[in-house]
């Protein structure tokens, strides 16, 4: 495939049918085509209404403790400039976390969930459904439909439910009702499945609230702006810490909403390096792992066309990842789009990488992170003794690892 021309700004898309370039789109059911486009209209409504900003930012700042914090990570910088200093290589970057950890309900999911929840008040909806795989996006969804008095509806897979108990709990705390799913592997996918197929029977009154940058237009679009305030926010952090941006920037990537929100602000600064983490699982010569853009080929999944692992006969393969929030077999648009474009770098970290780079993190930092952002962590590890003094990394802490003690005892053959 010949590589796209570069657009004059990667921050354009999407175009007004939702595509980024050759990806997304609106793939539905003629039953939910008019949902889209009501959806879709009030999004354009309310993106540039100051009132609505001015609510969403008193919301952010004063429920869910905004803006998160650009903390400089010394413990890992000096581990990894003795590592450095052992190999005799460059020396070694210093390392930044963006603590997407230290929100309200502990992770970044909380941003776009204030925001669409704004958004089904203004659309007059009185039902929140939502679907869940790490349970992070689903204690996000309950925390602010109890917020606004909303019922809440929290599709999961049984496996992730299995795996996920502290946040199945949090969310019948919060007053959700979690409904399990059980077809397929009974992950992501499967919970996003049964998601949509509730939209379809109650389309009157219920809002579905994706917690990533996937699905059909204006998901992607819209996700992404409520979660670009991460990167607005470490854009701005940086230049009054170092007096300078980044030269790398680095996410994990399940369906790409974390990622995007740090990336998007930073898509013109070319001199600045992004690179998403895919969850390369057990590795990318099997199935075992959920590398869409590594191994995956174009495909329609979800509303949107994008890159999905898939067999010849285009049937959807149901990936593997030690962590439940990258355990999806496709990638939001516009992830594809850049990864076509050659603006941002998506690389494979498998399961044992990450569950190292969660235990040294702990262990160095006194942070537990979450196991998808430990992909990311473990990224850096690698890249970061071989870069020079002063140059200057940024990982996106994406949430706090609670959740993931017992599956990390479990692969350490350990109990709690």
């Amino acid at each position: 495939m010949n590589k796209p021309a570069t657009p004059n700004s990667f921050r354009t898309g999407p175009d007004e049918q939702g595509m980024f370039g050759i990806f997304g789109g609106r793939f539905v059911a003629e039953t939910l085509m008019p949902l889209i486009l009501d959806l879709e209209r009030h999004w354009n409504e309310v993106k540039d209404d100051p009132d609505f900003k001015a609510e969403l930012t008193d919301l952010s700042t004063h429920y869910a403790g905004r803006p998160s914090k650009l903390y400089f990570a010394e413990g890992l910088t000096r581990h990894l400039r003795e590592v450095s200093s052992a190999k005799g290589l460059g020396g070694g970057a210093k390392v930044y976390f963006k603590r997407e950890d230290l929100n309200h309900t502990g992770s970044h999911k909380i941003n776009n969930c204030l925001g669409q929840i704004l958004l089904a008040k203004r659309m007059g909806k009185k039902r929140i459904i939502a679907e869940t795989g790490a349970g992070q996006h689903g204690v996000a969804s309950a925390t602010v439909a109890a917020r606004f008095g909303f019922p809440c509806v929290v599709y999961m897979g049984a496996t992730d439910v299995a795996r996920q108990s502290p946040n199945v709990f949090r969310m019948k705390l919060l007053g959700a009702e979690v409904r399990p799913v059980t077809a397929g592997h009974g992950t992501l996918k499967d919970a996003m499945n049964e998601a949509l197929r509730d939209w379809v029977t109650n389309v009157e009154d219920t809002y579905y609230l994706i917690g990533t940058a996937a699905g059909p237009h204006p998901y992607p679009e819209l996700v992404r702006d409520f979660q670009s305030v991460i990167g607005t926010e470490a854009r701005a952090q940086i230049l009054e810490q170092e007096g300078r941006l980044p030269d790398t920037i680095i996410a994990c990537v399940g369906g790409g909403s974390n990622a995007i929100g740090l990336f998007h602000p930073f898509l013109d600064d070319k001199e600045v390096r992004i690179i998403g983490i895919e969850a390369g699982g057990r590795g990318l010569d099997g199935i075992e792992h959920c590398a869409s853009m590594n191994a995956g080929a174009p495909g329609v999944l979800h509303g949107n066309r994008t890159y999905l692992l898939q067999n010849a006969d285009g049937q959807i393969i149901d990936g593997h990842s030690i962590s439940a929030g990258l355990d999806y077999p496709g990638v939001g648009p516009e992830h594809s789009w850049l990864r076509d474009s050659g603006r941002v770098d998506y690389v494979p970290v498998l399961d044992d990488e990450a569950l190292e780079a969660f235990q040294l993190t702990t262990r160095v930092e006194g942070i537990i992170p979450a196991l998808e952002s430990a992909h990311a962590i473990a990224h850096a590890v690698k890249i970061v003794p071989a870069m020079d003094k002063d140059q200057i990394v940024i990982v996106n802490l994406s949430g706090r690892g609670d959740k993931d003690v017992h599956t990390v005892a479990n692969m350490l053959g350990m109990e709690i």
